[in-house]
């Protein structure tokens, strides 16, 4: 299984589109938002710059494993290479287990570079702070790299990408990626993983702790995600 990870990871950092959208393009769109909001202005409590780090690496972390990760798998089941692992010695589950950590390890890249663009721009945390904020971020998108293989399993090759891209807009339109959530919305916005894991950010402001509710939220979900990527995998071993 190790050596299976580290084959996934070394193919996701070679791909040319995983760092253009999941590291340039978040970035980006970080410079984007803290112009378009004013740098003076709070969003969701927190400074705007702080705020848009956070949902802009969130962002670019959801994208590197739900694309990556649903869209690959979709791959291999086409070409056959699926059918083949399953000629070899490794179980099921040491191939699905496998999958989600290579895809969750490709998310430090996208969480470390928004980071640091948002520290040249004047964003000031403790060094705890930061420790604390990448770990929580990088140990949320194993949620969303379980939900990446269940998708990944769930859909037809042909049909995975358009499937995951809107799952993907939808959780991040809804989830305070784009604007704080507030009022009515953000009654509905605690069901979305998305909205959960930029919660995870909000010890960051003085007075506040980490929010245990998202991260028993995001807990519940990691759950549902890999039950339902190892089930769907069986589905499909039986289907071949």
């Amino acid at each position: 299984m190790t050596t299976l990870i580290k084959l996934e990871i070394l193919r996701t950092l070679r791909n040319r589109r995983y760092l253009l959208f999941t590291i340039a393009y978040p970035a980006l769109m970080y410079f984007f938002f803290i112009n378009a909001y004013g740098s003076t202005q709070l969003a969701g409590g927190l400074p705007v710059k702080t705020y848009f780090m956070v949902s802009m690496a969130t962002f670019g972390a959801v994208g590197a494993v739900l694309t990556g990760g649903a869209q690959r798998i979709s791959l291999e089941r086409k070409s056959g290479w699926v059918r083949q692992l399953r000629l070899t010695a490794l179980p099921g589950r040491a191939y699905t287990v496998g999958k989600i950590a290579a895809t969750a390890v490709t998310t430090l890249p996208a969480i470390l570079v928004v980071f640091a663009v948002g520290a040249s721009q004047g964003v000031s945390l403790t060094v705890p702070q930061w420790a604390g904020l990448t770990a929580a971020l990088w140990l949320g998108s194993f949620v969303f790299a379980a939900l990446g293989v269940a998708l990944g399993y769930a859909a037809a090759p042909d049909a995975v990408q358009p499937i995951v891209m809107i799952t993907y807009m939808a959780m991040a339109l809804l989830g305070g990626t784009w604007f704080p959530v507030s009022g009515s919305l953000e009654k509905f916005a605690r069901f979305n993983p998305v909205y959960l894991y930029n919660q995870l950010a909000g010890f960051t402001r003085p007075g506040h702790s980490l929010d245990t509710v998202a991260v028993a939220g995001l807990a519940g979900f990691l759950v549902v995600f890999a039950a339902a990527a190892a089930a769907l995998y069986r589905r499909d071993t039986r289907q071949a």
